[in-house]
């Protein structure tokens, strides 16, 4: 049976990608105005979510060594919620200068897609890693409890591309989306670190007592 920490992990998990997902879907979106549609355009997007994921993935382990902490695991959601909103801010601008500078649109595409999702993919990477690490307790389940980690993030992935492309661009603007994304990530850093403060309050035997 999970404890409330466990299952808030699990919940975060869900959620970061769901956010991933969402985001790497309206990708296609922002990009399209400037370098069209076309399957280059996607294969920019999605090699650059690939590659910032995987680097994601590296750092998350090794940042998972030092202390894990509930509340390092809320600064990672804290820090990419801060990054994917000037997703929102600054997208036109961004591609607007690359598409005069740069002919090739595979190439501006590319250089685009870096430009706006490296590095907050990078961040949101770090989160499973991370999360493995603090449900982890016994060596002989770690396969079990990565196994389930992994299936309840490519759940909220799967669910995040669904309602994304299903309802969420027909009914909002696709700023708004993104800082949604931004906003619920840094809501979920925020109960992260709460959460743990008053675990660990609670944990601490009240002085005189």
């Amino acid at each position: 049976m999970l404890n409330k920490t466990n299952a808030l992990i699990y919940f975060l998990a869900f959620s970061s990608g769901f956010c991933i997902m969402g985001i790497e879907l309206l990708g296609g979106r922002i990009l399209a105005p400037f370098f069209g549609s076309s399957v280059h355009i996607w294969g920019s997007i999605i090699t650059v979510f690939m590659l910032s994921l995987s680097i994601g993935y590296l750092l998350g382990g090794k940042l998972s060594t030092r202390h894990p902490s509930l509340s390092k695991y809320g600064l990672i959601f804290l820090v990419a919620s801060i990054m994917v909103f000037p997703i929102a801010l600054f997208a036109e601008q961004i591609m607007h200068f690359i598409f005069l500078h740069v002919e090739d649109s595979r190439y501006g595409s590319l250089l685009a897609a870096t430009a706006l999702f490296f590095i907050p993919t990078i961040i949101l990477g770090m989160i499973s890693p991370y999360s493995v690490r603090l449900l982890v307790t016994d060596r002989e389940k770690s396969g079990q409890v990565a196994g389930r980690l992994y299936f309840v993030s490519t759940l909220g992935s799967a669910l995040g591309t669904i309602i994304t492309s299903f309802y969420m661009v027909l009914a909002f603007d696709v700023n708004a989306i993104i800082i949604t994304f931004a906003a619920t990530l840094g809501v979920l850093g925020v109960a992260a670190i709460t959460f743990n403060r008053l675990t660990i309050k609670e944990r601490t035997p009240c002085l005189g007592s």
